[in-house]
């Protein structure tokens, strides 16, 4: 299922952060170093390592399109570094001077926001290398940060235990006590799930901290209806202070309650986790100054999960999980009633025409249609599912296995002739989002062409 690949041992001192681009593996550690690695050997590239911060570096992390590579260092500086290169492109200042811990790119790379020990937060322009807009949280170093999808907030998480919300405009939001003992990482799901008549968009946001805990929080964000950051649930299988946590690119890895797998060859604390964009790897970066990659099977990781989603986000569903699937398919009126008469999971998955007039009194034939709809599309997923084939396989649009698979710019993949044809009579929109997608080129999966066809051959003699 997972497999121990390769171990890094440069670092003279503890691995603080690694972070993959499509073609790099970038490491930084307490020995004030940044190392590049090339992802086809592993082989440390010729500019490597770099250096330029004079303290240690806590955090690094690539632009979206891997040109860009970030660090943040204890002596207050952001530095952005090409990453072919290795050159140095500028070496932005913290107000104050303050240690900078942690540092991210904007979904569009327009913006990088860095955190400090003082609670200040900047976001710097990424063509000018000026500051465009800084707050700040009354307590505690900020440690924490990650960007929403689309890009329009942002989140901050502090050691004192706090989650802050940030709008584009750096306006706070929100702030919440997500973890007692303090905040060490916090990721959200690449995967927004959107509700293309309204607009609504909710997003799953991943928590961990010193208290041992995972936790898993539903953001949404509409300019009509404001914000809103809800508990979702607490994932165990921790019995220390969880100081990484990072969803899969495909946003489904971390979004399962059960543990799919311990990686237990690390000697000391696992200070951060990284999954590759385009290639099923896994970096883990150590007190114990190594670096290890992994390499898991899609297929069987997929299928493991799957089958746990399907217990999970069906039949299992709460109330709460109901009235939230209800939101985010535009039903907000319908939360009432559902509440009144406790429709869990598996009663909504009972509702008939029938039921849904006579027993919920739903008067309009409108609400009741798009209803039916959605719940035969979780009855579909289920029955995919229970098939045995991963629902990574199978195209959002056309809902069969994909044959040729391809990931547009919304970072979700496509059977190719389905999406092709999905843009030319709905434009510049995303399929699964609504939302325009920022380019109309599409690249081909040939990691997921090759899970499949495994699958195939595994499956189909």
């Amino acid at each position: 299922m997972v497999e121990l690949i390769h171990t890094i041992a440069d670092h003279s001192d503890d691995v603080n952060c690694c972070a993959f681009s499509s073609t790099l593996l970038a490491t930084c550690s307490l020995d004030k170093t940044v190392r590049l690695y090339s992802l086809s050997d592993f082989a440390e590239l010729p500019p490597s390592p770099l250096k330029l911060h004079t303290y240690a570096v806590h955090c690094c992390c690539f632009s979206p399109s891997g040109h860009v590579l970030a660090s943040c260092s204890t002596d207050g500086t952001t530095v952005l570094w090409s990453a072919p290169s290795g050159q140095a492109l500028a070496v932005m200042e913290q107000p104050g001077g303050s240690p900078v811990r942690v540092c991210r790119f904007s979904p569009d790379s327009t913006y990088l926001a860095s955190g400090a020990a003082d609670g200040s937060v900047v976001l710097w322009n990424t063509q000018s290398y000026k500051l465009h807009r800084c707050g700040s949280v009354k307590d505690g170093s900020l440690v924490a940060c990650a960007f929403s999808p689309s890009g329009n907030l942002f989140v901050t998480g502090s050691s004192c235990g706090d989650l802050t919300v940030w709008d584009d405009k750096m306006r706070c939001l929100h702030s919440e006590k997500a973890h007692d003992l303090g905040i060490t990482c916090c990721d959200f799901s690449s995967q927004p799930v959107s509700d293309g008549e309204q607009g609504l968009q909710f997003y799953r946001l991943a928590s961990c901290g010193q208290d041992c805990q995972i936790k898993i929080w539903v953001v949404s964000f509409t300019h009509v209806l404001g914000f809103e950051l809800k508990y979702k649930s607490t994932l165990g299988g921790h019995s220390a202070p969880v100081l990484a946590c990072a969803f899969s690119c495909d946003g489904q890895m971390l979004n399962t309650h059960n543990v799919l797998h311990v990686l237990t060859q690390h000697t000391r604390y696992v200070t951060t986790c990284a999954f590759a964009p385009s290639t099923p790897l896994l970096a883990t970066g150590s007190m114990d100054k190594t670096v290890n990659i992994w390499q898991f099977d899609l297929e069987t990781l997929c299928q493991g999960y799957m089958e746990d989603q399907l217990k999970q986000f069906t039949e299992d569903w709460s109330e709460e999980d109901v009235s939230v699937w209800l939101c985010a398919q535009g039903l907000n009126d319908l939360v009432g009633i559902f509440k009144i008469n406790n429709i869990d999971g598996k009663e909504l998955l009972n509702l008939t025409k029938e039921s849904l007039a006579d027993d919920l009194k739903i008067e309009s034939l409108g609400v009741r249609s798009k209803l039916l709809r959605k719940i035969e599309e979780l009855r579909t997923k289920m029955n995919s599912l229970s098939s045995g084939i991963p629902d990574e396989f199978i195209c959002p649009i056309t809902r069969e296995l994909m044959k040729n698979p391809v990931i547009a710019s919304d970072g979700y993949s496509y059977e190719k002739e389905a999406v092709e044809n999905w843009i030319s009579k709905k434009k510049r929109t995303s399929p699964m989002t609504n939302l325009a997608l920022p380019s109309l080129v599409l690249t081909p999966n040939r990691t997921l062409k090759m899970a499949i066809n495994r699958w195939l051959e595994t499956h189909q003699k």
